[in-house]
């Protein structure tokens, strides 16, 4: 990365982004520009590859101009966001053209989260685990390569996609703790660590660890997910809707982002808001289609609502995906943080009550 100083003396002068590239030795341009209309600020932003020339990425970022200092630290997470899912994407592909052969640990480690970053599925996770696995078994001391395959195994966990559920927790916790034992202030590595205790049903270090993941590095929108989603299985709802809100406006166009709509559209349906929870549980399945429990809690909302048709449809749907979660028991069992009694007093009269209403058995 090219300092400011040096960026800026590019500033309002007709360039070549080639040539830049040249000048400077980087691989990617940002060119942007601000416009401003009474107390509207459009800020636009491009991502360049310099050796071609060519677009990789744009976006427009629309803010009130009366409060700079917010929209400022609004616009740059976004596009912290946007840019690493971007990157990963473009690097991820000029390693599979130009080092496919036989790509190094570095390689494999990109390659790995660029795999992560698409929509979650288990095909999808396992690849992921699959490349952190080759890049681990290349560089054994790598701390990326340790924090990306526990994130993979963290990610099947979650999706009720692991066939050895306690071994690859086990697994999954060592590589953390061997992460974190190098480098303590890794936001990512406390947000899975924090992501893995919700999965064992240690809610009060789940928090403790994704607070820490937030606290150190604000713009984290997968740790502010994962944040809200502690809070509601603590039964503290309403205080999870800012943290999710907060991580859909920093990346909006997230390739997960259909696990953040279904985050939030939980909230409002545990809430009793049931409107707006079939909003957001719809949006959450058409960006990702593949994932069984929105459907599963969009059964619920309809359910809920009185809309039984709908509901028995979309239930039926959740079992196509996820045929062995069949029943609530079957669902407390793979999930033991549905069963935290402040989370299940609110739960029991929403999302259960409707589910047993589009005849989802309790056995």
């Amino acid at each position: 990365m090219i300092a400011r100083n040096t960026a800026f003396t590019y500033k309002g002068k007709p360039t070549d982004v080639k040539q830049i590239g040249r000048e400077l030795g980087v691989h990617y341009l940002i060119e942007g520009s601000v416009r401003r209309a009474g107390n509207q600020v459009q800020v636009n932003v491009q991502l360049i590859d310099a050796e071609t020339g060519s677009h990789i990425w744009a976006d427009r970022f629309d803010t009130d101009r009366q409060d700079l200092a917010k929209a400022q630290t609004e616009i740059t997470g976004r596009l912290g966001q946007s840019l690493n899912v971007e990157f990963l994407r473009d690097v991820s592909r000029r390693i599979s053209q130009e080092r496919g052969v036989n790509p190094d640990a570095g390689d494999l480690v990109m390659r790995g989260w660029a795999q992560y970053r698409r929509p979650s599925s288990m095909a999808n996770l396992q690849e992921t685990q699959r490349i952190f696995e080759q890049a681990l078994g290349l560089d054994p001391r790598s701390i990326e390569a340790r924090i990306g395959l526990a994130t993979a195994l963290t990610g099947l966990i979650g999706g009720g996609w692991s066939s050895a559920k306690q071994q690859d927790e086990s697994r999954a916790e060592q590589l953390l703790f061997e992460a974190l034992a190098q480098d303590p202030n890794s936001s990512l590595a406390h947000n899975t660590l924090g992501a893995l205790r919700v999965q064992e049903n240690r809610l009060a270090e789940a928090h403790t660890e994704v607070e820490a993941a937030v606290a150190l590095d604000r713009n984290n929108a997968g740790a502010l997910r994962v944040l809200g989603a502690t809070l509601i299985w603590l039964g503290r709802p309403q205080e999870a809707i800012a943290y999710i809100e907060n991580a859909i406006r920093l990346s909006p166009h997230d390739p997960n982002i259909g696990v953040f709509y279904w985050g939030v559209g939980h909230c409002h349906l545990i809430l009793g808001d049931v409107d707006q929870a079939i909003n957001l549980l719809r949006k959450a399945i058409a960006a990702n289609p593949r994932l069984w429990y929105p459907h599963l809690y969009l059964a619920g909302a309809l359910g809920l609502r009185g809309d039984l048709e709908e509901a028995r449809a979309e239930l039926s749907e959740s079992l196509k995906l996820k045929p062995d979660i069949n029943s609530l028991a079957r669902q407390r069992a793979a999930f033991p943080f549905v069963t935290n009694p402040d989370y299940l007093a609110i739960a029991e009269k929403t999302l259960n009550l409707g589910l047993r209403r589009a005849g989802f058995p309790d056995e």
